[in-house]
């Protein structure tokens, strides 16, 4: 109901009693003055004395700007929005479709199509209906006329349907529902455990420590052993982007030259990228680093295949410690100063973890959420599992291994794509212990790009369901203690790599579109409001500049449960897309402080190191010519955007479902299934990876 706007009251007041003196002024400059009495002037104002009809009005019509304004803007939204469906759904500008070549996507995309046209026809259905007054599905519990109250023949067919969804759909979708409920709840549980762990290390401030006194300059000349014989590891596919720089970040650790081997893996099978990597190798080993060039004429294996042929070297046996960096990965000079010394006096240590650093976190929206997971994954994840179980997964770079525990644990095998977490599980399961570093901090990259960010996580997450299968027998027969083999099986393994992407799908893209048509089973608002946001909440305390992205955070977590669920059945049931591996595409950034140090690190090694010319003239001309090539080379045409068919299709069934729910006024879910609806459509057009800096 509109606001009465009656005015009467300001001229027609009940006039209090006494005597007024009435103060005429000859001067029209002055005001005329009514005093009530001897304190009148001293009581509080009334500031309602001073409105009147024209001040009103005005506040009226600036509020209405104001809403005309929002709804403009909203308007707006909405058109570009339009526009851009219309330009790619219709017209097929700069769209390439998805399709999907593997069985198992075509089931899924299958089954969520048909439930999109399923609830299409019942929200034709239940909008006749609302129509008709026939507004039984507002309330359950109502009672469901009778023969005698039948009006007509498609009265008659709704009347059958509710006695049908009371029946026979709506137990099976409960009882769906309260099981991924009592798994959210025990992964809820799981998230709070960890965070109340690293509150109690920040309190406490437990962290691994060494003495910084032992690798002084003067004692490297009394013992050798203070400075161990260290073998770092480049593998590289590729990485025309980033070869360069993390060459030369790694060429410039602090470290005896002759106590350390530097690696270059190079499994490219473009030529003019491996001269590019051997010159900038060459480059290196003139300027007197230990450092060099490997490549594999047979590419079997992948990365997992590529290191194990690198530790099969005989001089590698003189090595007591290696480092492995991916192409991306720029190091600290002082990371093997902060990172080799914990393992004096400790045999029992295989791993020191560091963490990762993001040089392009605030690139686009998708990186900032990107940010997120990482951060409560390293801050939260890593570091409690670290201090309190001495475990955790190989995260596959800027980490140092014992080459002891490698070998003693398998060395590194090719059986799946998750080669890092697979000796991690290994080395566990063989009694070594693991330390996680949160203050080491090693500088790379995100993907930038929604098609890039999806296969990696695709491959993040059937390879563990892989390895879970491959680690399970060996887990129950080791000889590691009862509370551990739960931890890998139950923990590890079961709730954060297969319960997680499992509930996440099935309850929040299934479950609770197919309630809005089946209110039976309606889910109650604390499961898809209240505590998702609570644990979005925890999930972005380790990276608090990104408070103000809870809500798209929690939206896109819930979008990405499609592919993480299609990678996680992939991995458990030995499907094909298990065993792909795509190398996830980067750019090369780096900060401007980093690039400035790096910068004047290596002018200060040109002026100290003579150089010595010693390239063939045969290299010289071939490189000459790869330099010709490259300027006179087009440039890069911009990839066209994909559609992911799968993301779209539950876009329109979620929308669907807040029509329903919009008719049933309820208010929490319309808006929950609204916004999600919106960001799985702008997934699955591409948009989230555009540029929001």
């Amino acid at each position: 109901m509109a606001p009465r706007l009656d005015f009467s009251g300001f001229w027609a007041k009940e006039s209090r009693k006494g005597t007024p003196v009435v103060v005429t002024m000859e001067n029209p400059n002055f005001s005329v003055v009514e005093i009530d009495g001897p304190d009148a002037a001293f009581r509080p104002v009334d500031k309602s004395r001073g409105k009147n009809a024209k001040q009103v009005t005005w506040v009226l019509l600036l509020k209405a700007h104001r809403a005309v304004s929002c709804i403009g803007w909203v308007a707006t939204l909405f058109w570009t929005l339009l526009s851009t469906i219309k330009r790619r759904l219709i017209f097929r500008q700069g769209v390439s479709m998805e399709n999907g070549k593997l069985g198992n996507q075509k089931l899924l995309f299958t089954v969520i199509r048909v439930f999109l046209f399923t609830s299409l026809g019942i929200l034709a259905f239940e909008v006749v209906a609302y129509f008709k007054g026939w507004h039984y599905f507002r309330n359950p519990s109502l009672h469901i006329p009778g023969t005698s109250d039948i009006q007509s023949l498609l009265h008659l067919v709704y009347v059958g349907w509710l006695s049908f969804r009371a029946d026979y759909v709506a137990p099976p979708i409960q009882a769906l529902s309260k099981f991924c409920i009592v798994l959210f709840l025990i992964q809820s549980v799981d998230r709070m455990i960890l965070s109340l762990g690293c509150l109690w290390i920040k309190l406490k401030k437990i962290k691994p420590r060494i003495d910084r006194e032992s690798l002084k300059s003067e004692d490297v000349e009394k013992s050798k052993y203070e400075y161990p014989m260290v073998l770092i590891q480049i593998p590289m596919c590729n990485e025309k982007e980033v070869y360069e720089q993390s060459i030369s970040a790694v060429c410039q650790i602090d470290w005896p030259k002759d106590r350390v081997l530097i690696q270059v893996l190079d499994d490219s099978d473009d030529g003019s990228i491996q001269w590019l990597i051997k010159t900038e190798v060459a480059n290196w080993s003139q300027k007197g680093i230990n450092i060099i060039y490997r490549h594999r004429v047979v590419r079997t294996g992948y990365k997992a295949g590529n290191l194990k042929s690198a530790m099969s070297c005989d001089y590698v046996r003189d090595y007591e410690f290696v480092a492995i960096f991916d192409a991306d990965f720029q190091p600290n000079p002082d990371f093997l100063k902060q990172t080799v010394p914990h393992f004096k006096d400790n045999p029992e240590l295989g791993l020191v973890q560091a963490r990762w650093a993001f040089v392009n976190k605030e690139e686009n929206l998708l990186t900032r959420l990107q940010n997120v997971n990482l951060c409560f994954h390293f801050e939260v994840e890593q570091q409690v599992n670290g201090v309190f179980l001495n475990f955790f997964g190989f995260n596959g770079t800027a980490g140092v291994w014992r080459i002891k525990a490698l070998e003693e644990s398998g060395g590194w095998l090719e059986r799946t794509t998750v080669e890092d977490m697979d000796i991690a599980v290994r080395a566990h399961l063989n009694g070594w212990k693991f330390i996680y570093l949160n203050d080491v901090k090693v500088l790379c990259e995100v993907p930038e790009s929604y098609e890039a960010y999806r296969k990696q996580q695709h491959r993040w997450h059937s390879g563990p369901m892989q390895l879970f299968r491959l680690c399970l027998p060996a887990i129950i027969t080791s000889k590691i203690s009862a509370w551990k083999k739960a931890n890998l099986i139950l923990l590890f393994f079961l709730l954060r790599k297969l319960i997680l992407p499992f509930y996440s799908f099935t309850l929040f893209c299934i479950i609770l579109p197919l309630t809005m048509f089946v209110p039976e089973a309606e889910l109650p608002a604390w499961v898809i409001c209240y505590v998702p946001v609570f644990m979005s909440f925890l999930n972005i305390l380790p990276s608090p500049k990104s408070f103000p992205f809870i809500v798209p955070y929690l939206l896109f977590e819930n979008t990405m449960s499609v592919t993480k669920f299609n990678a996680m059945v992939s991995g458990l049931f030995q499907l094909g897309s298990s065993y792909e591996w795509v190398i996830t595409k980067k750019t090369g950034r780096s900060s401007e402080s980093d690039l400035l140090a790096a910068a004047e690190r290596g002018t200060k090694m040109v002026n100290q190191l003579p150089v010595h010319r010693g390239a063939s003239e045969s290299e010289l001309s071939e490189l000459n010519r790869i330099m010709e090539e490259k300027e006179v080379a087009p440039k890069p045409i911009k990839k066209a955007n994909k559609i992911y068919r799968k993301e779209l299709a539950l876009a329109f069934l979620l929308l669907t479902a807040s029509v329903r729910s919009l008719l049933s006024a309820q208010g929490v879910h319309f808006y929950f299934l609204l916004f999600q609806g919106v960001t799985f459509l702008l997934v699955g057009l591409d948009l989230i990876g555009e540029q929001m800096s």
